[in-house]
């Protein structure tokens, strides 16, 4: 495996089994030259949303790159403030304009059920998933999926759905493993995309993760991400650091073994955990 070895999604498109996020990123240029070192460093798969403000200069770092547009895969993601099919309409062309592009590889629904829809998120998700579907259609997204969904967020969506979601991006980690979620997923042909890989940091706090750490000669963030890719998730690690994403790039020349594994399964709730959509304040 390397960074563009890749999973085959439920409707036949690949994606790079690791991609690079870039939540709480700043636009402008740090978000811009955390772009384009982590191409640089062999990242061809960036995730962004429209609720993280910086699509504009993801969008300039990989003209900047010199990159084919075919060799790259981006994501972004509906905001929560768009509940109607039209607007969601509107959503993707406006995501389109700022990453200057053509296409986007893939489009999810950010959060199921946003406060100013929470009485009739089903109605919202369905109307948006339609604009997605047509966008798929016209050739202006290749895959489609959600973020933050859980089971009943998304048996609703299958009710309506005539293209069935590919992924549901989730806070998941060995600190929040989310398994009932995942199994889910798994059982939909849904794959399971990481988010916060790293806990938001939290994870690195951890210190019965040093010892396999200083075994396998590799950082913590690297044991952790490793982790993940042989659960099967793609992980999205996120950083500004140069020497950072650089190092979490290198998860390709070690492995972990099947103890090494159960170690870490063991770390469930030992820090933060998932937010629950259906109580979130935005």
């Amino acid at each position: 495996m390397s960074l563009t070895s890749t999973y085959t999604l439920n409707d036949g498109n690949k994606i790079p089994v690791v991609g690079f996020g870039t939540w709480r990123t700043p636009d402008g240029e740090i978000a811009k030259h955390a772009v384009l070192k982590a191409l640089e460093a062999g990242y061809r798969h960036i995730d962004t949303a429209a609720a993280y403000h910086n699509e504009g200069s993801v969008g300039v770092a990989i003209a900047e790159s010199g990159i084919a547009r075919e060799e790259l895969y981006i994501t972004t993601k509906l905001a929560n403030p768009v509940g109607t099919y039209e607007g969601a309409v509107q959503a993707i062309d406006e995501s389109l304009r700022a990453l200057d592009t053509e296409y986007i590889d893939l489009y999810l629904i950010h959060w199921p059920t946003p406060i100013t829809y929470r009485e009739y998120w089903e109605k919202r998700n369905a109307d948006c998933w339609q604009a997605m579907e047509e966008a798929v259609v016209a050739g202006k997204i290749k895959s489609i999926g959600v973020s933050n969904f859980l089971p009943h967020h998304l048996e609703k969506l299958f009710e309506t759905a005539t293209i069935q979601p590919a992924v549901n991006q989730i806070y998941l980690n060995p600190s929040d493993q989310q398994v009932e979620l995942v199994a889910f997923n798994k059982a939909n042909d849904i794959l399971s995309e990481a988010y916060s890989p790293l806990g938001t940091g939290n994870i690195l706090e951890i210190k019965e993760l040093q010892s396999l750490a200083e075994s396998h000669h590799k950082s913590i963030a690297q044991i952790v991400l490793r982790w993940s890719l042989q659960k099967g998730f793609l992980p999205l690690p996120k950083s500004v650091t140069d020497s950072r994403i650089v190092e979490n790039s290198l998860l390709f020349d070690f492995e972990l073994s099947e103890a090494e594994m159960t170690q870490i399964d063991q770390l469930q709730g030992a820090a933060a955990s998932a937010l629950n959509p259906d109580e979130v304040s935005f």
